[in-house]
């Protein structure tokens, strides 16, 4: 009975190791798609800001996962590139851009959406007067940060059109929470400049 026991836990153990080594493989490879694209994306904006600006229709409808620029935030040392679109597979690689609301580049409320074990990880250290840059291939603007505060998830008046350009980041709370997080952690900023794109 005894040689029994030992056997079904030792089956147990062997069962919640091979678990815990799949669920490693699986953040590996989440993670190895998440650098490489945030590289080649990199890359590519890179690419885009190089042609002369007139070559980029700015009033252009983007499709689901097109690459909109990047986000940076100095004080935190965040850097990931935006994409557009809040489908399941865009913020596995990037900071998602809610496609209902104003592009950067554009004047009003732009919205972006990013997990918080990802690329929103650090926002929690976020302060007020943070700056925050974006660049894409119209330009670069910086943010400055006005206000945080926590929500519901159906508080969608966040997303509501601004009278002032700003940008509004959304991600899960609690930053520790295991599972699918019940609140939303909010960042608004208001633009401060705008930088005009480069020029060939």
């Amino acid at each position: 009975m005894r040689a029994k026991h030992q056997r079904r836990c030792l089956w147990i153990e062997r069962g919640l190791l091979g678990t815990g080594i799949g669920c490693l493989v699986w953040w590996g490879v989440v993670s190895l798609q998440a650098t490489r694209y945030q590289y080649e994306q990199r890359a590519a904006l890179e690419r885009m800001r190089m042609p002369a600006p007139a070559r980029v229709d700015a009033s252009a409808a983007l499709a689901t996962g097109a690459l909109i620029g990047s986000l940076d935030i100095p004080r935190l040392r965040l850097s990931a590139m935006i994409a557009e679109g809040d489908d399941d597979a865009t913020p596995k690689v990037a900071i998602g851009h809610l496609p209902d609301t104003a592009l950067p580049w554009h004047d009003g409320n732009s919205a972006l959406a990013g997990h918080r074990d990802t690329f929103f990880r650090l926002l929690h250290h976020i302060r007020l007067g943070d700056e925050l840059r974006v660049s894409t291939v119209h330009g670069d603007f910086r943010y400055q940060v006005r206000e945080t505060m926590v929500v519901g998830p159906n508080d969608v008046w966040i997303l509501d059109p601004a009278d002032r350009p700003t940008l509004t980041l959304i991600t899960c709370y609690p930053f520790s929470y295991v599972g699918n997080a019940p609140r939303r952690f909010i960042v608004k900023a208001e633009r401060t400049t705008t930088a005009e794109a480069r020029k060939v």
